[in-house]
């Protein structure tokens, strides 16, 4: 029968579908962050539009002191606001914020990848561990205390990794090769 739960969207879609200074700023983005697709950005910035309508609602009075301290204090743990900030620092925070902390942006910043678009496939083949334990997420956020704790789950070389991947060019016919085939004892 399925789940008794409501399976909510995570994600709202931009209202205005056609317009050309969103599309490129998000295409930018989306090529920065190296993402797979808008949906991740778009996760991202609904998250932040959640996070500013609790904010106001704490402003106004109709929320808990309480659930303010609570919001702040997630987000200076996540990284994404400095310590010590307040309620009014996070109605600036931007998709750019929410971005840089997820494992797959940390893992390039670390330098254990050379492009945004190898840390996330090293994040998705299961190459990153946090905590020792395997990350198989590039969406993952990454709290500040585990930052330095991200590591390599199996041993690889970059390095190596990228050669073998590089597509074998075809190398010129020198003039040498008749003179290696008469050496062998072969007719030209």
């Amino acid at each position: 029968m399925g789940a008794p739960k409501r399976n909510r969207k995570k994600i709202k879609r931009p209202s205005e579908i056609w317009n050309k200074e969103r599309i490129d700023s998000e295409h930018k983005l989306r090529d920065d962050y190296g993402l797979k697709n808008l949906t991740e950005l778009w996760r991202a910035t609904s998250e932040i539009r959640r996070i500013r309508r609790n904010v106001r609602g704490v402003l106004s009075g109709r929320s808990g002191e309480e659930t303010g301290k609570n919001i702040v204090a997630r987000l200076s743990r996540y990284g994404v606001v400095k310590e010590g900030a307040v309620l009014d620092d996070l109605l600036g925070i931007r998709p750019e914020n929410i971005l840089e902390r997820r494992l797959q942006s940390l893992v390039f910043r670390l330098g254990l990848a050379k492009t945004m678009r190898q840390a996330r496939q090293l994040v998705a083949h299961g190459f990153i561990s946090v905590n020792g334990r395997r990350a198989k997420s590039p969406g993952y956020l990454v709290s500040k205390t585990d930052e330095g704790s991200i590591r390599y789950y199996k041993p690889i070389n970059i390095e190596q990794a990228q050669s073998t991947q590089a597509p074998a060019q075809p190398s010129a016919p020198t003039e040498s090769a008749p003179e290696a085939k008469a050496e062998t004892g072969e007719a030209a």
